[in-house]
């Protein structure tokens, strides 16, 4: 079975290989879309729901920190944040223990448009909800182990604090 749209492979694909791909159609077409329908919705630009995305709601990020996490030059930052300010999504506070650093946080305006943006990108769609509930189940508990098992990924879900049922 090739789960790869137009794709051929030399000889055999593996159980392994064949779950990638899902994975990555899943990744590429459904949350794509997803995604873009959340932004449009939200009247953000993508990389605005990408940095109140990232923002904490527990602390102040600073610019490099954010930059870091979008993978983004720093420099890039400064405009994205400008634009959210301007919206009342973010504001700079003085960081306590470096006065030349500034730290972004969310404006209450801010965390609900982000908890409204997460709503829309994390409830379950019908494919999943669909699924019986065991299948749901078994379906959370190999993705966490997955997740778990991946290098250098940084799971910010907080899923990987749930506990899978067994």
């Amino acid at each position: 079975m090739d789960c790869r749209r137009g794709a051929r492979l030399a000889g055999s694909v593996s159980v392994a290989d064949q779950a990638w791909a899902l994975l990555l159609q899943i990744g590429f077409e459904l949350v794509s879309a997803r995604f873009a329908a959340a932004v449009a919705e939200l009247d953000l630009a993508p990389a605005q729901a990408r940095a109140l995305h990232e923002l904490d709601l527990e602390r102040p990020v600073s610019m490099r920190e954010l930059a870091e996490r979008l993978r983004s030059d720093p420099s890039n930052i400064t405009g994205l944040v400008d634009r959210l300010e301007a919206r009342g999504l973010v504001e700079r506070r003085p960081d306590p223990t470096d006065r030349r650093i500034k730290g972004l946080a969310l404006t209450p305006a801010g965390a609900q448009l982000r908890e409204r943006l997460f709503a829309r990108l994390y409830s379950a769609p019908p494919a999943v909800t669909a699924l019986p509930e065991r299948d749901q189940r078994t379906l959370r508990d190999v993705l966490l182990r997955v997740v778990s098992k991946s290098t250098g990924t940084e799971d910010r879900s907080g899923l990987s604090k749930v506990q899978p049922h067994t």
